[in-house]
């Protein structure tokens, strides 16, 4: 098993932590957009000091930044904000495992995404397990609707639109990240990831600032006051986005993604235990089509 899967894991396990604690402030004392600005707000001076005490424990300097790295840096930034947002959006329309189901799309969205801007490639048997994927996410799509009418009019509802969004939001995200964590020549994968996700975080923590202080500024107090579990969204937020970015520079985009989808089944965990909504039928079996989606791909990739 190469150093990518296990890293990728931890990305996912963590990440879906912080989608539960962000629904929390969601659903009991936040905005879409104040529970989004405290994943940035809370997480960023945390990786900017695990950068520098990795840097020092490893004996590395950090990286000079080449001008090419800013601009997919800020790319992948702001289309992870547009991404988180609509995540959050997400939850108050379908329940948790669904709605981190449909940000999957990415994986798909990904391919095209990687091949036009890094010129990433990804083998048959690859792209075969991602379509498998695919189908799990369809039918976790596909909504029961009360008229009785199926087909492409369940697939199609303002739940699947934004969870689209939020995939291809996350589709060039990640890609820009990659592109950024890439440009940097010296330091280890691990310093090049921590020095990109301090820079992320920093410029995703000010635009949020700038956007609520002019739309909202009584929401910035509210996140601050609500730090005993926001605090914990930026804590998880760190782990989580340290070690996506890491495995983005190991790996090409669509696996690292694909493999992250056993967030899923954690979410389906979460979804049935910690808020007690239920799983329908058909939402097993997509569940069941993306858990084998990613086994295919751990033995392909």
């Amino acid at each position: 098993m190469t150093a990518w899967i296990p890293i990728t894991l931890l990305a996912a396990t963590a990440q879906t932590i912080r989608f539960m604690l962000q629904k929390h402030l969601k659903s009991t004392r936040l905005s879409t957009v104040g529970a989004t600005f405290a994943r940035f707000f809370y997480s960023f001076p945390m990786v900017a000091a695990l950068a520098l005490t990795y840097a020092t424990a490893s004996g590395q300097a950090l990286p000079d930044v080449p001008s090419g790295f800013f601009g997919p840096a800020l790319i992948g930034g702001a289309a992870q904000i547009v991404g988180t947002l609509c995540v959050v959006a997400l939850f108050s329309l379908r329940n948790f495992a669904v709605g981190t189901t449909f940000m999957k799309t990415e994986v798909i969205l990904s391919i095209p995404v990687g091949m036009i801007w890094l010129g990433d490639r990804v083998g048959p048997l690859a792209f075969v397990a991602i379509l498998v994927g695919l189908c799990g996410v369809l039918l976790m799509s596909d909504t029961p609707r009360a008229d009785g009418r199926g087909g492409w009019r369940r697939v199609m509802n303002p739940a699947a639109g934004i969870g689209l969004l939020s995939g291809l939001a996350f589709a060039v995200s990640a890609v820009g990240y990659r592109g950024a964590t890439l440009s940097l020549a010296e330091g280890d994968a691990v310093l090049r990831a921590l020095v990109t996700l301090s820079f992320v975080t920093a410029s995703q923590a000010l635009a949020l600032v700038i956007w609520l202080g002019w739309r909202d500024r009584a929401e910035i107090g509210r996140v601050i006051a609500a730090w005993r579990v926001a605090g914990f969204v930026g804590v998880f937020s760190m782990i989580g986005s340290a070690c996506w970015f890491t495995a983005f520079a190991l790996q090409q985009v669509a696996y690292v993604k694909a493999v992250g989808q056993v967030e899923v089944a954690l979410s389906a965990l979460a979804s049935l235990f910690v808020f007690r909504e239920a799983i329908t039928g058909r939402e097993w079996a997509g569940l069941i089509l993306l858990g084998g989606s990613v086994v295919g791909l751990v033995l392909v990739a």
